[in-house]
């Protein structure tokens, strides 16, 4: 006799980017599984160009509970599955990789450890005893436990006896956690991270250990931009979130600008042997220059410009940078000959000035954000 047991209802988020030879087996295992969930699945996919969308679309014409976002000009991980979430019809998520790191089988003990225990997360672990991992340098490893163990002290105590806040899979209450899905706005790696953050101890998370497989195809998408990011959340949470992320960012860039100015104006006056009031309107404008493109590359890189773009982009910054490089040069100089002849002490004055005004200006004018 058949159960009239209603299944329970589960949408698997799976974000993408060059995965065509992933993603059909992934989705074949999945489905396999309707015989004891219902089951919708939502591809979010970031304008792959290796045919991955294209391959998608076809298999949800033959699968109706096959759905495929394909984004075009917005990009991220994070951000991919924040959409997924937002666009998921049943009360329970399933997030996981596309690459095949993660075993179908780990998945669904998460989803029933989540079901059975009325829990709103339940994280899939690379570091909970039982766990194993496969196809991940050391190098790797050392820098996710010392990540760890950073995002431990930041979010609140509640969350302190999770052992991977990095995690790329994970079983969502949708309900409980949707209004916080809402409001994550990072790009990287770390929603798990972000969704702690923004819930600030209100969920019940649980654990289970994950078997890590090698990656079947294709490259990891782990660069120094990812990086950046968490060292961005970090940063930001432990500011309580009271300024934005982007301004943490480009306020990080502008430090590395200090050094290029200081670094570009000793050089200058030792090559070239100018006093100080020549030498420093050229540091300036290499500084400038050097935020930028740094900007340019980690700040905005959801508006990354290029190409002829990027030249434009550059006169446009140092158009909007010229009135407080006007007021670099004027308060530095003042400061050197009527308060101090520290010509350390006149660029730094200089440039703590410039900071609210560049911030504002160059996101609106130059990166139209």
């Amino acid at each position: 006799m058949k159960s009239n047991k209603k299944k329970i209802e589960i949408t698997f988020i799976i974000p993408t980017f060059n995965e065509s030879n992933n993603i059909k087996g992934l989705l074949k295992k999945l489905n396999k599984l309707q015989n004891i969930y219902e089951i919708e699945i939502i591809v979010v996919d970031d304008n792959s160009n290796d045919g991955t969308p294209e391959l998608v679309r076809e298999l949800a014409k033959k699968k109706k509970n096959i759905r495929l976002i394909n984004r075009i000009n917005r990009f991220g991980l994070s951000s991919a599955i924040k959409e997924g979430c937002i666009n998921a019809t049943n009360e329970i998520i399933a997030i996981m990789d596309a690459d095949g790191q993660h075993k179908v089988e780990d998945v669904n003990s998460a989803i029933k450890k989540l079901s059975f225990e009325s829990l709103d997360v339940v994280i899939g672990s690379r570091f909970l005893s039982g766990a194993s991992v496969k196809g991940i340098s050391q190098k790797r490893k050392k820098g996710s436990n010392i990540a760890n163990k950073l995002a431990r002290y930041s979010l609140p105590k509640k969350y302190g006896k999770i052992t991977d806040y990095m995690t790329g899979c994970s079983i969502l209450n949708r309900k409980s956690c949707i209004n916080y899905v809402k409001k994550i706005d990072v790009n990287g790696f770390k929603f798990i991270y972000e969704l702690l953050s923004i819930s600030k101890g209100t969920l019940n998370v649980g654990e289970i250990p994950f078997s890590i497989q090698s990656r079947k195809d294709g490259v990891s998408k782990f660069d120094i931009a990812i990086i950046w990011d968490f060292l961005i959340s970090l940063i930001h949470t432990f500011l309580k979130r009271n300024i934005p992320r982007r301004a943490i960012s480009f306020g990080l860039v502008g430090s590395t600008g200090v050094i290029v100015q200081i670094l570009a104006f000793y050089t200058i006056r030792f090559l070239f042997v100018l006093d100080f009031e020549n030498a420093l309107p050229i540091s300036v404008i290499c500084a400038a220059s050097s935020n930028f493109l740094i900007n340019n590359w980690l700040t905005f890189r959801n508006q990354k410009l290029k190409n002829k773009k990027l030249i434009v982009g550059l006169l446009k910054y140092l158009l909007v940078s010229s009135l407080p490089i006007v007021a670099n040069v004027g308060i530095a100089t003042s400061f050197y000959n009527n308060i101090s002849p520290n010509s350390l002490f006149s660029q730094l004055a200089g440039i703590i000035i410039v900071f609210i005004w560049n911030y504002g200006a160059s996101s609106k004018l130059v990166w139209n954000t």
